[in-house]
């Protein structure tokens, strides 16, 4: 597992499992410590997904079967808009920890920037609490535009480590990339596969037949290759392992470029800049 490195000097690794639209059954369960079994060191989860029990669940089965210890894992989760305000984020940490059945996380992320900016920044003044409080090993963002990190970084005390945002061939997000870079704020992907979809493209396709990996395998590959964390979902067990085997092959700078070219600027999931949390 190759791992990149927050300017505060924790780590995290590069591919990690999503569990989004994992429903919260003995699946998820079995996914998780499946992963974990398999070489996943980074499982992402959230209040929203609704799955914290069973995800728990899983990752708890997967040391038992392991003897890993829990400092072997990262383990991520998110604050819900319904939870925002300073006074709201340690209780809604702690439900999250009971859920999952840990003691700390790794990473607790805003999960969106939500239409309020006052409402914002009081919200990250709680993610700095816990931090303070040694509740959590480090503090970021999900769907931030830099204009939001702009109004967030004028009142922070603590810059957050990652932007887990939308990314991929079809929107490649160059200048929150290069804003980021500036801010050494790490940037992860959520949906990069987007759902399949980018999955039945012809050139995805071609450049897997080229260098004899699965569609798949070449946008993740293609992400570690931005130096972007990614965490692709499934919960089937051969795609599990598939998507981890992406380390001993490289895209070359032509499939690279061929690859950046694909962007339309298309997302699948919500434009934080209109989004308030009506729809998951």
């Amino acid at each position: 597992m190759e791992y990149v490195e927050f300017y505060n000097e924790n780590k995290m690794p590069i591919v990690g499992l999503g569990t989004f639209r994992v429903e919260n059954d003995e699946q998820a369960k079995e996914t998780v410590q499946y992963a974990i079994e398999n070489g996943y060191r980074s499982i992402d989860t959230a209040m929203i997904y609704e799955n914290e029990e069973k995800v728990g669940e899983g990752i708890k089965a997967g040391l038992e079967s392991t003897g890993l210890k829990r400092s072997d894992l990262f383990i991520t989760s998110k604050l819900w808009l319904d939870d925002y305000g300073r006074k709201n984020v340690a209780d809604a940490y702690q439900t999250s920890l009971d859920k999952l059945g840990l003691d700390y996380l790794d990473l607790y992320l805003v999960h969106w920037p939500g239409m309020d900016e006052e409402v914002m920044i009081d919200t990250w003044k709680g993610m700095e609490d816990l931090l303070k409080d040694n509740k959590v090993k480090n503090i970021g963002v999900s769907n931030f535009k830099p204009h939001h990190f702009e109004t967030l970084l004028s009142h922070a005390s603590v810059k957050p480590v990652i932007d887990q945002v939308e990314f991929h061939p079809y929107l490649t997000q160059e200048d929150l990339r290069k804003y980021l870079q500036a801010q050494h704020i790490q940037m992860e992907s959520w949906s990069p596969l987007m759902n399949a979809q980018i999955l039945e493209n012809d050139t995805v396709k071609k450049i897997a037949d080229e260098v004899g990996k699965s569609p798949a395998q070449v946008i993740i590959r293609w992400n570690i290759q931005h130096d972007v964390v990614v965490i692709p979902k499934s919960v089937t067990p051969s795609r599990i392992k598939e998507n981890l085997d992406v380390f001993d092959f490289e895209l070359s700078d032509s499939q690279m470029e061929q690859l950046d070219n694909l962007n339309e600027d298309k997302r699948v999931g919500p434009d934080p800049d209109n989004y308030s949390g009506h729809n998951k």
